[in-house]
């Protein structure tokens, strides 16, 4: 694919946070994809934060607009009140945003923004929606809601297959309109080697992700506490920080990790980039989440060449689909399913090596961001021929937010 696919096109993206977890992460490869094949590139984020700098050094010029988010919360009846009163106001500062920067695709990353869709539509502006989320616990009808704003978007991107078919199980008629980009994750380069242990040495476990029930960070905690009850000498760090709102799960957390059976064995580290440094540290990498749409953690673990334990699950059973070669997997929520892989790798270590091994082979050939970046390209630009036929010339203009030049900036 030569490197100017894509010379000049303008595209605006829409995203719904400035930090830096796993579809904040993939959103900054989206940008590098785009802008290695030319396109020239702007985010439109909510609130400012760490992910403004990391999305301007990929070469993006990024903007605050603040504008209401999807959350859970929202999909309550309490929640969904508050969150409708603001849609009025946001659709017509989108609207006009658009209108001013004139950009040949929107991209709306995540379903989180569903009302950037209309703005599009309503802008005259093609619109293509960046799926990462798999809500296959949802009941249909939320399912169903979520997924019929999708019925606007010339295009849909699905970060897995798991997420592809919960959006045509709940909306069938998006089936036209999907395609299926696996997360690209960059290695960090050759990881330390796992440190020597005999089958009854202590073993450290590390979970990296949000803080959050669906997370499964409970269960973890759990399986460690099962551990220690068999006599096992485990420790657990756990790196990650909360949504607002969601501060009475830390608590619970922490009250539970406070407990006799685990007081001491667990340590909470707050959001921790990078990563590795910890991965590396550890024994073996668990990824509990009972509904991962892709799992980046996951993918991370296994280019640290640590043996990741995972719940068979949605998109974490895509990324160790090589499991038990290059990964466990165990049932989602089972504590004690997660123990028992957990004893097992810790009881044969050559057996531990040789898994984290396989796993950073298969991370590194089936999810590079080389790969990643080719197919989304791909998928962004097939919504592109009619604009290129309708766009006036334009010349670029100076982005205030970033101080360079950026032809996406209105």
């Amino acid at each position: 694919m030569s490197a100017d696919v894509m010379s000049g096109e303008r595209i605006l993206i829409a995203h719904p946070a400035a930090d830096l977890y796993g579809s904040d992460l993939q959103l900054v490869e989206a940008v590098r994809a785009l802008r290695g094949a030319g396109a020239a590139v702007r985010v439109v984020m909510p609130e400012a934060g760490p992910l403004h700098g990391r999305l301007r050094r990929a070469g993006a010029g990024t903007r605050v607009l603040p504008f209401p988010v999807l959350r859970a919360s929202a999909l309550s009846g309490r929640g969904i009140v508050p969150f409708a009163a603001g849609l009025g106001p946001a659709v017509a500062a989108s609207v006009g945003l658009l209108r001013r920067a004139r950009p040949d695709v929107l991209v709306v990353n995540t379903l989180t923004l569903p009302w950037w869709v209309a703005a599009g539509r309503l802008a005259g502006v093609d619109v293509v929606v960046y799926c990462h989320e798999a809500e296959a616990q949802r009941s249909r009808p939320i399912q169903t809601a979520l997924a019929a704003p999708l019925l606007g978007a010339r295009a849909v991107v699905a970060n897995s297959r798991a997420t592809a078919r919960v959006l045509t199980a709940a909306l069938p008629a998006l089936a036209g309109r999907i395609v299926v980009v696996p997360n690209g994750v960059p290695d960090a380069g050759a990881p330390a080697p796992m440190r020597e242990r005999a089958a009854t040495d202590a073993l450290r476990c590390v979970v990296v992700g949000r803080l959050s029930p669906r997370k499964g960070t409970m269960v973890a905690l759990e399986a460690v506490a099962r551990l220690r009850a068999d006599g096992a000498d485990v420790r657990l760090d756990v790196c990650g920080s909360v949504f607002p709102g969601y501060e009475w799960f830390e608590a619970e957390l922490r009250e539970r990790a406070g407990r006799p059976d685990l007081a001491g064995a667990v340590a909470f580290h707050g959001y921790v980039s990078p990563t590795r440094p910890l991965l590396e540290a550890a024994d073996v990498v668990l990824a509990p989440s009972f509904g991962e749409s892709f799992g980046n953690a996951a993918v991370e673990g296994m280019l640290a060449g640590r043996p990741v334990v995972a719940c068979d699950g949605l998109g974490l059973g895509e990324v160790l689909s090589g499991a038990p070669r290059t990964g466990r997997l165990v049932p989602p929520g089972d504590a004690v399913a997660l123990a028992r892989a957990v004893a097992g790798l810790a009881a044969d270590p050559a057996a531990a090596r040789a898994v984290g091994a396989a796993g950073r082979a298969e991370a590194l050939e089936r999810f590079s961001p080389g790969r990643y970046r080719a197919e989304f390209v791909r998928a962004v630009r097939a919504v592109l021929p009619r604009n290129r036929r309708k766009r006036p010339a334009r010349p670029a203009e100076k982005s205030r937010e970033t101080g360079g030049k950026c032809t996406s900036c209105g």
